[in-house]
């Protein structure tokens, strides 16, 4: 781990390909927007051979954030596989946007890595939603390091910054958090700020130069060895509590001299168990320059510490009846499980996907089994399909480079999987088996659209499928109340990012419009209308009277439609007449053209012609009685409530629960989760709760998250109806 002899590094130019298992590590860069991980990633790129410069392969491009939209955007905003080879190994790097929005990108990520590498910059430090991913983390036994970026700021402090980290991420046990080197600062510049050029390790107490663009090991002069004494005693301490060794600390602390390789195999094994938490420090390499500060130490910890796809816990696997199956973990000889984790659409050879196997092998042209997600609530179609698997290829920036298989613990790109979308299972044709989905946030920003043009129009259902197919974290809906088309996504950014694929990759304009919420009418109190048509023109005339009293009924009931008429007054064959035409009338609503609902609608009276009466003729006299019922009675608007869970740190209840308030919100009760979380429930109107996906990340920077169901129509205040009722006469 940086303190061992450098090895040869991977050679640019050629695909990598894994033979065993044991060969490979998939590391997940993890860290808020702007930290560095996509710099870093191609720094350890260049470190490795895999690029002829900082960030650049051989068609020029780079390695990470190569898409047209993370340009403009100047961010990344999905996940990048940057396949580098070090020491023998295959490392899988998985870059993930920090931005929240794009969490889905990222929860994919973790599901494709069996470690992951916290990248925090010394100028910005540990943000919330980095805490929150960290404990994500530690729930499931994740394997963790932490890397310090931007140490050229002017106020950088590394020391400080591995104090703030050891506090964010070390719990109840701090000196599982430790440095594994310290940086080396050059003299100071004309503005007074001295570079970092190099790093001393701890443990073999030896100098790693920086400065010339290239590595250089030398012995630490007299004067700089009592200066890392303090801190290499903390971390031999650290790494003795997590060996499996009981009496080497008593040993140690008996003045005994620990050998510096048994520290390193300590070391190795605490960080592939996820028990200790080394925090290393990296740079990008200077203009020219072969290897950027700290990038050699980083692959050794990756190669050395971070663990091989044997030790990933398999996520459960089932028969497609939906039987467990047991099997071994990363058994390349096994039946075939794999899994989707990204799914993206080239203009040149189609859908590709980016699939993590967990067992078995994988060959061009094999023929699959897809099972689908059942995500069907999101948009998303259910399937259970034979595939034929195209090429198989390893990505590096735009370039697919082709490979022969894909064994188990390994990621690949695969081709021309049609029906295949993210989360989906790929299995043997004769074996079908399905994988236990990884849990996926809920979208609740609301964005409708509607085709810009005819031609739009035409193009728009297969652009919007393929748009979910890619993303599990958008929701489809065709809206029945309001006739609109809404795709429900993670925040602004994420939408701004499905229009502008919908525009450049499949050709697609749209316009945004105002979201429509489902509003429904009812009667305030009972009611009568009389309901009359009657018209003669030459020959059949049009004769219908009917009479109905309207009375509302509790919420959720629905239209209820009674006969009481006697005498004949109606003749039995036009009472459906006029249930019908009531009940189409109360679809169009009575007031401002939204559902009537929760009424029981009593046919009383009547009056019929031997001749001129007719079906339509009852239908119309049905409706025009209801219309008539409504203009003398008080009609309420209803609109939907839903309840909302928020889950907050403690430090923002308050704030929280305030702006529940504002937003005609009812606090329902409040319970601690965890330390220093609560969540609060509460009922809002969905008309104030549009936006609220954004106005929370901002209100409590970015560390709340909440889920909403729908709990009911209730009446909405005067005057807020009111206003409404304005502006359905307006757009009449």
């Amino acid at each position: 781990m940086g303190d061992k002899t450098q090895t040869h590094p991977g050679a640019a130019g050629r695909a990598l390909e894994a033979d065993q298992p044991a060969s490979v590590r998939n590391v997940v860069l993890v860290g808020h927007s702007g930290s560095g991980k996509t710099t870093l990633v191609e720094a350890l790129a260049l470190t490795a051979g895999a690029v002829n410069r900082a960030g650049r392969v051989e068609d020029g491009g780079t390695v990470s954030d190569y898409d047209e939209i993370e340009h403009r955007q100047q961010r990344s905003v999905q996940l990048s596989l940057v396949p580098v080879e070090w020491n023998g190994i295959k490392i899988n790097l998985l870059d993930t946007p920090g931005y929240a929005d794009f969490v889905g990108e990222l929860r994919a990520g973790l599901r494709a890595a069996d470690a992951a590498l916290f990248v925090v910059s010394a100028s910005d430090g540990v943000d919330g939603s980095t805490r929150m991913v960290w404990e994500e983390c530690a729930a499931v036994g994740m394997p963790r390091a932490i890397v310090i970026t931007h140490l050229e700021a002017a106020r950088a402090d590394f020391e400080e910054m591995t104090r703030t980290c050891a506090q964010a991420f070390g719990g109840d046990d701090p000196d599982a958090v430790l440095p594994l080197y310290l940086p080396l600062r050059g003299p100071e510049g004309p503005d007074g700020h001295a570079p970092v050029t190099g790093l001393v390790g701890l443990l073999s107490q030896k100098l790693f130069d920086y400065s010339t663009g290239e590595r250089k090991e030398s012995e630490p002069g007299e004067d700089q060895l009592p200066g890392i004494e303090e801190a290499r005693n903390r971390l031999i301490e650290g790494i003795i509590a997590e060996s499996e060794d009981e009496t080497l600390m008593d040993r140690y602390l008996g003045g005994e001299q620990v050998d510096v390789k048994t520290l390193i195999e300590d070391l190795e094994r605490a960080v592939a168990r996820g028990s200790f938490f080394p925090v290393l420090a990296a740079a990008p390499a200077a203009e020219g320059a072969r290897q950027g500060l700290g990038t050699v130490e980083l692959l050794e910890l990756v190669t050395g510490g971070y663990p091989t796809p044997f030790e990933h816990m398999l996520p459960e696997v089932s028969t497609i009846d939906g039987k467990r199956r047991e099997l071994k973990p990363c058994d390349i000889s096994g039946p075939l499980v794999a899994e989707v984790v990204k799914t993206a659409s080239d203009p040149y050879v189609g859908r590709v996907s980016l699939v993590r196997l967990f067992s078995g092998t994988l060959r061009p042209d094999q023929t699959v089994h897809v099972s689908g997600h059942g995500l069907t609530d999101r948009g998303h179609e259910d399937h259970d399909v034979d595939e034929k698997v195209g090429a198989l290829s390893m990505p590096f920036g735009k370039q697919q480079r082709p490979v022969t298989r894909a064994v188990a613990g390994d990621l690949v790109c695969v081709a021309k999987l049609g029906r295949a979308e993210t989360g989906d299972t790929l299995s043997a044709k004769d074996d079908p088996l399905l994988m236990e989905p990884w849990r996926m946030p809920d979208p609740l920003l609301p964005l409708a659209i509607q085709a810009h043009s005819k031609a739009d129009e035409d193009k728009l259902s297969q652009g919007l499928s393929r748009l979910v197919a890619e993303d599990p974290t958008m929701r489809l809906e065709q809206n029945q109340d309001t006739h609109q088309v809404v795709l429900w996504c993670l925040g602004e950014a994420h939408a701004d990012v499905a229009l502008e694929r919908l525009r450049t990759r499949y050709g697609v304009q749209v316009d945004v419009v105002p979201h429509r919420v489902s509003l429904r009418e009812t009667f305030a109190h009972k009611a009568s209308g009389r309901g009359r048509h009657v018209k003669q023109s030459g020959g059949h005339g049009q004769y219908a009277i009917c009479e109905i009293e309207v009375e509302p009924l509790p919420g959720g009931s629905g239209i209820e439609f009674v006969d009481k008429v006697v005498g004949g007054a109606v003749p039995r064959q036009f009472i459906p007449s006029v249930e019908k035409g009531v009940r189409a009338q109360a679809a169009k609503g009575v007031a401002a053209g939204y559902p009537l609902v929760d009424v029981r609608i009593t046919l009383l009276d009547g009056k019929a012609h031997s001749v001129d009466s007719s079906d339509a003729a009852f239908q119309t006299a049905g409706a025009l009685a209801l219309r008539e019922a409504a203009a003398d009675a008080r009609i309420h608007l209803l609109e939907p409530v839903a309840e909302v869970s928020v889950l907050v740190g403690d430090d923002y209840v308050g704030a929280v629960m305030s702006d529940l308030s504002s937003r005609r919100g009812r606090v329902l009760g409040t319970e601690q989760v965890g330390s220093g979380r609560t969540l609060i429930r509460a009922e809002v109107p969905e008309f104030e709760i549009g936006r609220y996906a954004v106005d929370l990340r901002s209100l409590s920077h970015g560390t709340a998250r909440f889920d909403r169901t729908y709990a009911r129509h209730e009446p909405m205040p005067p005057q807020v109806a009111e206003r409404i009722r304005e502006q359905a006469d307006e757009t009449a």
